[in-house]
């Protein structure tokens, strides 16, 4: 590394200690992860990925207003450690850092193991909404511009269909098809956005399980991590890729569509987690497009990877030549199994609330 060594850059923050240690940490993909221990304490660093979120004072200006409101109404959040010349980040030649405090005695859960972890996740989501239903979402940047913008996202995916720059397409016309004949799928929430019939409200952005820090002798969630998405949005965003991600059956890219369900029990469980804990704070609106939001969540995810295998690969991490369509198949399958349960998945929403 040109410039600094991570342990100096560790030293640029009013570290509680002497550091005696600085690791790569955890199993993150956009973030550079690192535990600092020192004598008395531990901390979280990270070298912040500039490539997708270019402005980092913004992207730490969002983050900072969010913690300091949580910390504020006495709720456990990420706490961020300034730099001993006052800043939220550290910026040099190595790149940007920031910290955190370590929060201990937690665990990520990687997979569901049990309905009841999941129920658990969908409580702590709805948490998060519910102790930010009065935080001024306008105070918020976006900065991923379009991200949940699945208009966009279909005509983005009807640009890679046109130029084919590969010529895969002809290795996926039953998923082409797919995405072809659900067209008219992409736009109602964001249709709902913009006429103010779904309310814009803080929105995660990146509900995933392992976003969750569980403790480890309860199982109960303590805090959400992974703050660099939260933007202005729609609680119908975070609700339905909790969802695509935690009810399926399977992994996002098991090649054996065999193994690739929806399962409704653990919709039951993190619906009921979620929607108790929004009680009170959901418009009638929302309620009925939750199910919905489930399935247009997972579409649009299937069409982005179909989008990217299309066009060479240029957006998600691959293994293997196909790796972007086998993820956009389990997709495809999952929002196929949703689109089925319609029914049951309303009148399980109906009887929470």
């Amino acid at each position: 590394m040109n410039g600094k060594t991570v342990v100096e850059i560790a030293k640029e923050f009013p570290l509680d200690g002497e550091i005696f240690s600085c690791e790569p940490y955890g199993e993150g993909h956009t973030n550079i992860t690192y535990l600092v221990t020192t004598d008395k304490k531990r901390y979280i660093m990270q070298k912040m990925n500039t490539s997708i979120f270019p402005d980092s004072d913004v992207l730490m200006r969002n983050i900072c207003g969010l913690t300091q409101y949580l910390e504020n109404r006495g709720i456990e959040t990420l706490h961020v450690v300034f730099t001993k010349d006052g800043k939220p980040f550290y910026r040099g030649e190595e790149g940007c850092y920031r910290v955190y405090d370590f929060i201990e005695n937690t665990v990520v859960y990687q997979v569901a193991e049990s309905a009841d972890v999941l129920k658990e996740s969908g409580k702590a989501f709805g948490e998060f909404q519910s102790f930010l239903a009065d935080y001024d979402s306008s105070e918020l940047v976006e900065v991923v511009k379009h991200y949940h913008d699945t208009p966009k996202r279909f005509r983005d995916f009807l640009s890679s269909l046109n130029s084919d720059i590969l010529g895969r397409s002809i290795n996926c016309k039953k998923e082409i098809d797919f995405v072809l004949s659900h067209s008219d799928t992409f736009s109602k929430i964001v249709e709902g956005i913009n006429d103010g019939s779904v309310p814009i409200r803080v929105a995660h952005n990146d509900t995933k399980l392992n976003n969750i820090l569980m403790d480890k002798d309860t199982n109960k969630a303590r805090a959400i991590i992974d703050l660099d998405t939260v933007m202005p949005g729609s609680l119908l965003f975070d609700f339905g890729d909790s969802i695509r991600f935690g009810a399926s059956t399977a992994r996002e890219d098991e090649q054996d569509l065999s193994k690739v369900h929806f399962d409704i029990t653990l919709f039951q469980a993190y619906a009921e987690g979620f929607c108790n804990a929004v009680r009170g704070k959901i418009t009638q609106n929302e309620i009925d497009l939750l199910p919905y939001s489930a399935y247009l969540m997972t579409i649009e995810c299937g069409s982005r990877f179909l989008a990217d295998y299309l066009s060479g690969d240029v957006d998600f991490l691959t293994q293997y030549t196909e790796h972007n369509l086998i993820r956009a198949r389990t997709q495809f399958r999952l929002a196929g199994e949703m689109e089925r349960q319609f029914d049951k998945m309303s009148a399980i929403i109906d009887k929470i609330l």
